[in-house]
């Protein structure tokens, strides 16, 4: 039985994505070789590549003056990667502080010898809020601002996109491909690619032109964006299967009607769950109303001693990894663009159940 997956990440991936790849697993393209066994250097491999990128690039609208980077070490190597491409040592940078992916990359940015200012903090809320527009200055000195439009652990969503008058800095890892983005409003947007956009190992940059040729002499050759850009992600042995698979997913979401059919099914299945928590005097949501993700959507119950059970129950009824970050708590259910609304129908089936035989 294939289940219903609630995973932050990896996360669960579309069905026909997966069945093509693993119709395709010992022969791709008639090659009489998987595309995990393909030289990345072959003329076959260059075009998956190519093609992957240019549904990227249709999908996302993605602008002139834009490369597009496909790297690997995850977003976590971007939070080292931005400030070794786009600062110099004693520079200003800005960074909004919303949950444990954007202190993470608060952190590392503070290796690298700047200014890493922070001009909102959204610690004292427990993670539970995002800065009102306009409550914040960004130093007009500041390189970037660097923000996390969709904290996983803590549920936490951006409703807007910050102004700024320094280029835009984004991880999109757990929000792109789910709804139409105006990429123009960034200088650049990274993601890991285990949320929307395939298996772990890939990470997706795309860095506006004009940002690039900034990059520090002690820059690793393959966290250099003008290095990659030029050799078009190839100065070393990509990830070959992610790349494959990102590219089949890309597809997928064009012939399902693009980020316009995928944002509407997002915030229809986002709308059903946050309803049946708010109308439940059995579970609750700590997240501020305008700061719910559409992704990931954490929530705990009246009686914390009924937790254990809860998940147990869920695993056999075929919904897994519900439960909540240890940080967090609870429960957390990542809803991502492969989880279908007959999933969280499913769950929140299943919520009401459990609440009407053990509330």
């Amino acid at each position: 039985m294939r289940v219903y997956n609630f995973s932050a990440g990896p996360a669960q991936l579309p069905l026909p994505v997966l069945e093509r790849a693993a119709a395709e697993f010992t022969d791709w393209g008639g090659s009489g070789m998987s595309v995990l066994e393909v030289s990345h250097r072959g003329k076959d491999f260059i075009a998956c590549a190519a093609d992957a990128e240019a549904t990227l690039r249709r999908v996302l609208d993605i602008p002139e003056g834009y490369r597009v980077l496909f790297l690997q070490g995850g977003a976590t190597a971007q939070f080292a990667a931005i400030p070794m491409n786009l600062t110099a040592e004693g520079d200003t940078v800005a960074y909004l502080n919303t949950g444990q992916w954007s202190a993470k990359a608060i952190k590392e940015a503070g290796a690298y010898g700047v200014d890493v200012v922070v001009p909102a903090d959204e610690s004292a809320s427990a993670y539970t809020t995002t800065p009102a527009p306009g409550s914040y200055d960004v130093p007009a000195a500041a390189r970037y601002l660097h923000y996390t439009p969709n904290e996983t652990i803590g549920g936490v969503e951006f409703p807007e996109i910050p102004s700024t008058g320094a280029p835009l800095v984004a991880d999109f890892s757990s929000t792109i491909l789910s709804r139409p983005l105006d990429v123009s409003r960034f200088g650049l947007i990274y993601a890991g690619a285990q949320k929307n956009m395939g298996p772990a190992g890939l990470a997706v940059v795309i860095v506006r032109e004009d940002l690039l040729g900034h990059a520090r002499a002690t820059t690793p050759s393959i966290l250099n964006y003008t290095k990659m850009g030029d050799a078009d992600s190839m100065l070393n042995t990509p990830p070959t299967f992610a790349i494959y698979l990102l590219g089949l997913i890309v597809h997928w979401i064009e012939d399902s009607g693009g980020l316009a059919a995928m944002g509407e099914r997002n915030a229809a299945k986002a709308a059903a769950l946050y309803s049946a928590i708010d109308g439940s005097d059995f579970y609750a949501n700590p997240v501020e109303e305008r700061s719910r993700s559409w992704m990931n959507v954490p929530f705990t119950l009246a009686d914390p001693a009924l937790d254990a059970r809860f998940l147990a129950e869920a695993q056999a009824a075929g919904l897994t990894n519900l439960k909540g970050h240890r940080l967090v708590g609870g429960m957390r259910a990542s809803i991502y663009n492969a989880m279908p609304m007959e999933g969280v129908t499913a769950l929140i089936d299943y919520m009401t159940e459990f609440e009407r035989t053990k509330g």
